[in-house]
């Protein structure tokens, strides 16, 4: 694909070219625990179920940290590639590739080593346990895919190629869809099986990039003299890439509390809530991606000195934000015990229940996390990715307190947790835009 130049043309026609394949990319992504998700409530019950949901909260948190540092290099490689300072941009792919690669493999030697600590501090039910340990035991080997992954499709994206992270992405999930399949329904590998379905697929997706990316992507091709080690740049670098890492972390681990809240009040309740977020982080993942593309378009022109523009496009994608959210909270408010449908059957009529209900108080407010996404990719694009994680802390830090105050109140109960998400959306929003039109007006 030819890649987008952001700092000149129609501002609406770009970002959504850019935009679609992200959150199409994004939906397939998700398609990953989803096949799994499914397959494993329909074929082996609700405490399998529960611990694949429980897994992939657990999951989600930890390769969080990879994908912010990722997303906040590709911050960086933007900036070059908006000054054409190309040289500049391979050394930077170099320093940020090793030191987020060795970071990765400590990581996964730390899941393994404190596996029966994080079963304890999940407050993961004994019924749920032995599934639970094996799910995560087999879906933490393919941490290192998950890593090329993500890193090759930030880099891409970085210099305006959303469409090849999409064909990857798109064939290891169907790949993954096949295996599910296979090794669950017609082999009877229970949950191991389908995690090991998802880390096939994932390795297939990471090398697979990871190829294109330093084999085929002529621009990306590192001379020697380029495969240096610049503190400069490294700490250039870590402003924006920890800072993003930390707000995407700060998010996942308040999700992770969450999900601790949620595991105290029984099986049908974690499956319930294991189904509802898949369909939930289906309906609203286009608009992280959104978010993550206009991130781009704000970089590239900032890094040009662009400002008018890029007061220009926070209009643009404000209302291209606001249509999205509005169809996709009527379509989930409306179809919810039929989505839940998808993942359990029919006789499991209380985890549909409990699923619709929470589907239907966080499906009306999208517009809340749709804002967020957008605040989210300004502030980082801008080079002030440490108010990402003010919004991040103010947004979570009011659903976990919020959650476990409201559901300590029987008047409320586990409806009290549900309550808390659009309520801490709302409050961050309120927060960032104020800051976002006076930093706007600066420009």
């Amino acid at each position: 694909m030819r890649d987008i130049d952001f700092t000149s043309g129609p501002i609406f026609r770009k970002i959504l070219i850019f935009s679609l394949p992200l959150m199409v990319g994004n939906v397939f992504q998700q398609l990953y625990n989803i096949v799994d998700t499914l397959v494993v409530g329909r074929y082996l019950g609700e405490a399998p179920l529960a611990a694949v949901g429980s897994a992939y909260t657990l999951m989600i948190f930890l390769t969080s940290i990879l994908i912010g540092l990722s997303m906040g290099s590709s911050v960086y490689f933007s900036l070059c590639f908006g000054k054409k300072n190309f040289s500049r941009m391979r050394q930077s792919v170099f320093i940020s590739f090793v030191s987020i690669g060795l970071l990765t493999v400590v990581m996964n030697g730390a899941v393994y080593v404190l596996l029966d600590p994080i079963v304890s501090f999940m407050q993961t039910p004994a019924d749920v346990v032995p599934y639970f340990r094996e799910y995560v035991w087999w879906i933490f080997t393919g941490i290192v895919a998950v890593f090329l992954y993500n890193f090759g499709a930030a880099l891409l994206r970085a210099v305006g190629d959303s469409v090849t992270p999409l064909a990857f992405l798109i064939l290891s999930s169907l790949m993954n869809v096949v295996l599910d399949i296979l090794f669950v329904v017609y082999f009877g590998w229970g949950v191991a099986g389908a995690a090991q379905a998802t880390v096939i697929s994932q390795y297939a997706s990471g090398l697979g990039i990871f190829g294109y990316c330093f084999l085929v992507k002529k621009d990306f091709r590192l001379s020697l003299e380029e495969m240096v080690w610049d503190r400069q740049i490294f700490r250039d670098m870590s402003e924006l890439s920890l800072l993003t890492s930390l707000q995407q972390s700060i998010m996942n681990f308040g999700i992770l509390l969450v999900q601790g809240l949620v595991n105290s009040f029984g099986t049908a309740v974690m499956a319930a809530f294991a189904a509802g977020v898949k369909i939930d982080t289906i309906a609203y993942s286009p608009l992280q991606d959104f978010g993550n593309g206009f991130s781009t378009y704000v970089a590239q022109n900032y890094g040009a000195g662009n400002r008018k523009r890029i007061r220009d496009g926070v209009i643009t994608a404000g209302k291209m934000v606001l249509a999205f959210s509005i169809a996709a909270s009527l379509i989930v408010s409306i179809l919810a015990p039929v989505l839940m449908g998808f993942f359990v059957p029919d006789t499991a009529k209380e985890v549909i229940a409990i699923g619709s209900h929470y589907l239907r108080i966080e499906g009306s407010c999208y517009i809340g996390i749709g804002i967020l996404f957008m605040l989210y990719g300004y502030y980082r694009a801008i080079k002030r990715a440490g108010m990402s994680v003010i919004l991040t802390i103010l947004s979570l830090g009011t659903r976990v307190v919020l959650a476990y105050v409201l559901s300590a109140i029987p008047f409320f109960g586990v409806t009290g947790i549900w309550l808390s998400i659009p309520i801490g959306w709302a409050l961050a929003d309120i927060y960032g835009i104020m800051k976002g039109y006076r930093k706007l007006m600066e420009q």
